[in-house]
């Protein structure tokens, strides 16, 4: 995955490299809740859904 554009992914991508899923659990909650509130458009969670299924919990080295 590219660099991304929007600052909550590049923060899920660091915090679940390091393995922390307290804070994985709060930023996919907030990305949820602006695109289920439709403040988004929908690109920041399709990242997110991008970042959840290519990065690896606890994979420093990437």
């Amino acid at each position: 995955m590219s660099q991304s554009r929007h600052q909550t992914v590049r923060d899920y991508i660091a915090a679940k490299k390091r393995g922390d899923t307290e804070t994985t659990s709060r930023i996919v909650a907030e990305v949820t809740a602006r695109f289920n509130t439709r403040t988004t458009d929908g690109s920041e969670a399709a990242e997110l859904l991008e970042a959840t299924m290519t990065t690896r919990l606890g994979q420093q080295n990437s």
